[in-house]
């Protein structure tokens, strides 16, 4: 499969950073494709492109999901894997090739890095160095993760109601369900941004908290209580761990965020909206192609 990869960057107001994206995906792909999700597309992608690598420009903002989704049928038909990558997401040929090398074993649908904060050296969920060096997992994030392409073309893509957040997780948990494994691969470090972190005194420690715009906020608790709503069966303990996580995300915007009143209240609605099933036009960001309902 080596030789027959799509490499799929999303870019939304990208920095410098992209350009190196590509460059180490083209050397390890057979293609690469960049969709530009910035409104009016981004100036950094309005120059010559080395050859094999092509830019999408949707109408509006299609968020991560719809992203991927237009990637996927924009892909070569010869490819057999594909390599998803965030903005700031450099993997070297090396690291590629050790990931794919894990669907030679027909029983494992995906195979992931392990996402890595350069700053501190450590790995960003702190379980990881609890296990083992190559782990099956119920869910790995997007950016990094090589998946068969038969899979793609059999789950239908990325969930695009989600516009951004759980989006990695809902995909997962569908591939899963096939009866298909995803491992993650902890010796293979994926340096990946977690945004604008602050680090706060609490009791006798210090906690990190990502500050998040509003409408991510938003998105985090309305995507993430649907996905507890349709897996709570099926994955119950994966449900569980995602609630603490959000009433975990909730508690820390309470004490450190500010406005607190105003980042609350965009999850109070996104609660709501995750029970109701449905989707505020007030937390999409503008230039947003997806509509509430």
């Amino acid at each position: 499969m080596t030789d027959k990869i799509t490499a799929i960057a999303t870019a939304y107001h990208p920095d410098q950073r992209l350009l190196a994206v590509v460059e180490a995906a083209r050397a390890s792909c057979t293609e690469v494709l960049v969709v530009d999700n910035t409104p009016g597309g981004a100036e950094l992608l309005s120059g010559d492109l080395p050859e094999g690598v092509r830019v999408l420009r949707p109408a509006g903002n299609l968020g991560l999901a719809g992203a991927l989704n237009l990637g996927i049928r924009e892909m070569s038909p010869g490819s057999e894997a594909v390599l998803l990558l965030d903005q700031d997401s450099v993997l070297s040929g090396e690291v590629v090739g050790l990931l794919v090398a894990h669907l030679d074993d027909p029983t494992i649908g995906a195979a992931a890095p392990a996402p890595w904060d350069a700053v501190r050296e450590s790995y960003i969920d702190p379980r990881t160095r609890l296990r083992p060096e190559v782990a099956d997992l119920d869910a790995v994030i997007t950016s990094g993760m090589v998946v068969r392409r038969s899979l793609l073309d059999e789950l239908g893509g990325f969930r695009e109601d989600f516009f951004v957040d759980c989006v990695d997780q809902d995909f997962c948990l569908k591939l899963r369900r096939t009866g298909m494994r995803i491992v993650q691969d902890k010796r293979v470090k994926l340096p990946h941004s977690l945004g604008e972190v602050r680090e706060h005194r609490f009791l006798i420690g210090h906690v990190r908290v990502t500050h998040h715009p509003k409408w991510r906020l938003y998105w985090v608790i309305r995507n993430g209580v649907l996905l507890v709503k349709e897996n709570l069966r099926r994955s119950p303990v994966w449900c569980l761990t995602s609630v603490l996580i959000m009433v975990r995300w909730a508690l820390l915007t309470a004490l450190y965020e500010k406005p607190r009143g105003a980042r609350l209240r965009a999850m109070w609605h996104g609660l709501r909206d995750g029970v109701k099933g449905r989707t505020s036009a007030d937390y999409l960001p503008a230039g947003s192609a997806l509509t509430g309902s």
